[in-house]
């Protein structure tokens, strides 16, 4: 999998993407990381890529030629070199939501640029021209989209081939089977007079599967309760979650 990254700040991307799964992974070379600093496609002494916007309004707009000249460098490089073409993502507010169905599909993709824009906006021909899909990780707005394009690598990342020691780990993650993980406990067994879950000691591995299963549809109901509703429409509640959650009315919102 590759990462190309068109960023006016590549140290604060290939710095945080050190760090961590994603850095050992990128050290073993599961993943590349390559960035691309529009600034580099400039031809004035103030490498100039923010303009006002047309027609007025706050904020300023990143410029149409330096992003265009970034965006086509990149295609003709992976071109030269010999590798597939990436997929141009725009991580925006205004894209459709990152969700862990989506991650798991973009985690097939050979290649992913990533286009983190600055300032108010990107210059709209831009994104009509060369970008694929919009992507919002999230209901909030954030000063650039290097942050939110790491929290993208990251989860796609963790996803691929030999990147996690335990290979069983991602399919347990919260949003996997359409629910949010439950609690989890480790040692000592009693910490300032709380004990774990005795069912958790027992060995009994089907017991403890049911349990985990019971306090996922507690924790999701509760707190998310729009997704077990998706989780419904998708056939994901077997007829024993059903009864458990028409038995538990109190572990629901």
């Amino acid at each position: 999998m590759d990462f190309e990254v068109i960023t006016l700040f590549p140290d604060l991307v290939t710095d945080a993407a050190r760090y961590g799964v994603t850095g050992r992974a990128l050290e073993r070379g599961l993943w590349q990381l390559r960035c691309h600093n529009p600034r580099d496609c400039t031809h004035d002494a103030y490498r100039r890529v923010d303009d006002r916007p047309f027609g007025g309004g706050p904020g300023m707009v990143m410029l149409a030629e330096p992003l265009s000249a970034c965006l086509r460098g990149l295609h003709a490089l992976r071109a030269q070199e010999a590798r597939p073409e990436a997929r141009v993502i725009h991580l925006s507010p205004r894209g459709a939501p990152l969700t862990q169905a989506r991650v798991q599909a973009l985690a097939s993709e050979p290649a992913l640029a990533l286009l983190c824009g600055r300032y108010e906006a990107i210059d709209q021909r831009v994104l009509d021209r060369f970008v694929d899909e919009e992507i919002s990780v999230g209901d909030f707005v954030v000063s650039g989209g290097e942050i939110p394009a790491l929290a993208l690598m990251d989860a796609v990342v963790r996803l691929l081939p030999g990147v996690m020691r335990d290979a069983e780990s991602p399919l347990q993650d919260s949003f996997s089977d359409g629910l949010l993980e439950g609690p989890h406990y480790s040692r000592p067994e009693q910490f300032e007079g709380e004990a774990v879950p005795q069912v958790l000691l027992s060995g009994h591995h089907a017991r403890i599967a049911r349990w985990r299963r019971e306090q996922a549809l507690a924790v999701t109901a509760k707190r998310r309760p729009d997704l077990i509703v998706q989780a419904r429409a998708r056939g994901l509640l077997s007829t024993s979650d059903e009864a458990w959650l028409k038995a538990n009315p109190q572990d629901q919102a």
